[in-house]
């Protein structure tokens, strides 16, 4: 399985103490240059830098066409980081893409890619019983201003049957 990532997803999962449980469900994962440079050089001393350059298990790969890169970002009007992830997810035939960005995820949808958000992540983490709290999880997400709707997440665990926040 191919697993291509976008910055968001990364740096959640770390302010949540869960970056290595990614690594438990998928054994490699691909990032952007685009992706690293945000998360590592920009994002120095912020969550996820550390993390994301120490993983072994977090390959960089640039993007073959870096000239599309650019063209599609203005084209599409997503960011560098998830429109990278986008075209190196085609370019290596990944399914899933761990995109958060809407429009990014949209446009990921278009192209007939498959999605995986931080909260798809999470509940993937909980029905594996790799994490035993997923509401607490949740609760972390709203507490870390993580800019997600509390209705969604409250809908996520009505339908697993827990208690909502």
């Amino acid at each position: 399985m191919t697993v291509v990532a976008d910055s968001s997803p990364l740096v959640i999962l770390t302010k949540l103490g869960c970056l290595d449980l990614l690594n438990r469900l998928f054994p490699r994962l691909y990032i952007s240059a685009e992706v690293h440079d945000e998360v590592v050089i920009v994002g120095a001393g912020l969550p996820g830098a550390s993390e994301v350059s120490k993983a072994e298990w977090i390959e960089v790969k640039a993007v073959q066409n870096s000239a599309s890169l650019y063209s599609a970002q203005r084209k599409y009007g997503v960011g560098p980081g998830e429109m990278s992830t986008i075209l190196l997810a085609k370019e290596l035939g990944a399914n899933p893409v761990l995109l958060d960005d809407y429009r990014a995820r949209r446009l990921a949808k278009a192209e007939g890619l498959e999605i995986l958000g931080t909260v798809g992540l999470l509940e993937a983490f909980y029905s594996r019983r790799y994490l035993t709290d997923l509401r607490s999880a949740f609760q972390q997400l709203l507490t870390h201003n993580v800019y997600i709707d509390q209705r969604l997440l409250d809908r996520r665990l009505r339908a697993l049957g827990l208690p909502t926040l």
